[in-house]
């Protein structure tokens, strides 16, 4: 029986193919037109995307490529926030004149 997983989360799909090619459709064009609504909402296409993925390689092949594109901006866009270790911000080095 196929599964779905989410982290830790897992879901059986439907047994036939039919049956998981209509859910899979029915999540994506309903989060696609009604995604302004509250419960019916935009989360609802990249699901109906996983779901699809189970019987489509072509769909499975572009879950893929977008979740390592995404991690990857999420890495990138992480690491430029951070300071560098053992940097000081703001800090001025002290003149010889002084005293």
């Amino acid at each position: 029986m196929p599964k779905v997983r989410f982290g830790k989360f897992s879901f059986e799909l439907p047994k036939s193919r039919p049956a998981r090619v209509g859910l899979g459709v029915g999540l994506v064009l309903g989060g696609g037109l009604f995604g302004f609504l509250p419960v019916l909402g935009y989360w609802m296409v990249p699901v109906g995307l996983v779901v699809l993925a189970t019987d489509s390689p072509p769909i499975r092949r572009f879950n893929r490529r977008t979740a390592v594109k995404v991690v990857g901006w999420w890495r990138g866009r992480r690491a430029k926030a951070k300071p560098k270790s053992g940097a000081t911000v703001n800090s001025v080095p002290p003149s010889s004149g002084e005293r």
